[in-house]
């Protein structure tokens, strides 16, 4: 028999969550795997909470959340046998749509099932393991931003970029790329992302070439623009077509140093982190195993459509499925209700016929 541990925050989407732990607990391969659930107290806890199911002997650990839970459970379980699983119910589900995991529970669920597990890159960025994305910049700069907002969703992150977009101050940064021959040059860039896979998230492709298996890094470099650039910037990000625009310069790598003029953000799937003036990134080849399909990348518009479509009807089942178990434990409470008031009365009706018979 399996173990898989679900890993998840009570706290953050709390119905959405419960309702997606009720699938799991109806739907997981009872006859292959014994689960187990624990809920996140603090941020961070996942990890926790993954290295201690990892010493239990957990073959599976699976992230109930977005890319901040899923990088929290995955920093665990880097050099083990153990595979990560993801369960997508984040803001922007970035490494999640990259695997082409379903964003309906349900499928996820039967993916879990399948226990099909493929070895992963991951990266670091300054010592710190990123799965997705990572970079310095104005991405970091909204992650930040981000972070701090009390409502979380695409409207908040497009809301934040709108407003911030065009006020941004690029820096100049000095860019070492280091392998078969190292390379140096100077630029003011909007942005320097690096992806282990093609996107940030709710599919907004800033590496769209990228792979997770290819021992290598997408790197993704934006040059100052223009809003009059905003618009065509914005679309070719949501296209995965940025190698067509002459303001987007892309490479692959396995390390890179990025030097700037002062300590300022980064961020890592999506979080973001103060740091030094000088940034390595380097990527470390299959690393970490993973319950996922076998393609990745950018899905094409037909994909994105089916994914959206399904990920509708499974959560209308789900609500379906929690409607119909609400309605069957009032029932039962109505029943042992009236059970109780039967037996009270047949209690009292034996009394009074004892006083009558006195």
């Amino acid at each position: 028999m399996k173990k898989i541990t679900f890993i998840y925050n009570p706290v953050s989407g709390v119905s959405g969550k419960r309702m997606i732990m009720s699938q799991v607990e109806e739907r997981i391969d009872r006859t292959q795997f014994e689960i187990e659930v624990v809920k996140t107290a603090w941020a961070g806890h996942a990890t926790l909470l993954a290295r201690q199911a990892v010493e239990a002997g957990a073959d599976i650990v699976c992230a109930v959340g977005g890319d901040g839970t899923m990088n929290e459970v995955a920093r665990a379980l880097i050099g083990t046998r153990v595979a990560l699983a993801i369960i997508p119910c984040g803001s922007g589900n970035g490494l999640a749509r990259h695997l082409h995991i379903p964003l309906d529970p349900i499928r996820a669920i039967e993916l879990i099932n399948s226990f099909t597990i493929r070895q992963m890159d991951y990266g670091l960025i300054n010592q710190h393991p990123f799965f997705c994305t990572c970079g310095v910049g104005f991405d970091a700069f909204i992650s930040e931003k981000f972070a701090k907002a009390k409502l979380r969703g695409p409207l908040t992150y497009v809301e934040n970029v709108l407003t911030n977009g065009l006020k941004y101050n690029p820096e100049t940064y000095d860019i070492d790329i280091i392998g078969e021959h190292e390379e140096h040059s100077t630029q003011k860039a909007f942005l320097i992302a690096c992806g282990n896979a093609s996107q940030y998230g709710n599919n907004f492709y800033i590496t769209p070439g990228a792979s997770v298996r290819d021992g290598l890094l997408d790197v993704t470099i934006i040059k100052p623009f223009t809003v009059l650039d905003a618009p065509q910037v914005a679309l070719q990000l949501a296209g995965g077509t940025i190698e067509s625009n002459h303001l987007f310069s892309t490479f692959r790598c396995r390390n890179i140093t990025i030097h700037r003029q002062k300590s300022g953000v980064i961020h890592f799937d999506g979080d973001p982190i103060m740091s030094g003036p000088e940034v390595h990134i380097s990527v470390v080849p299959h690393g970490i195993n993973c319950v996922c399909p076998s393609k990745e990348g950018v899905m094409d518009v037909a994909e994105n459509i089916q994914n959206v479509v399904m990920e509708q009807f499974g959560l209308m089942q789900m609500r379906s499925d929690e409607l119909l178990r609400a309605n069957r434990q009032a029932n039962r409470r109505i029943r042992e209700q009236t059970e109780r008031t039967n037996r009270r009365i047949r209690e009292e009706t034996k009394k009074l016929i004892n006083r009558i018979k006195k």
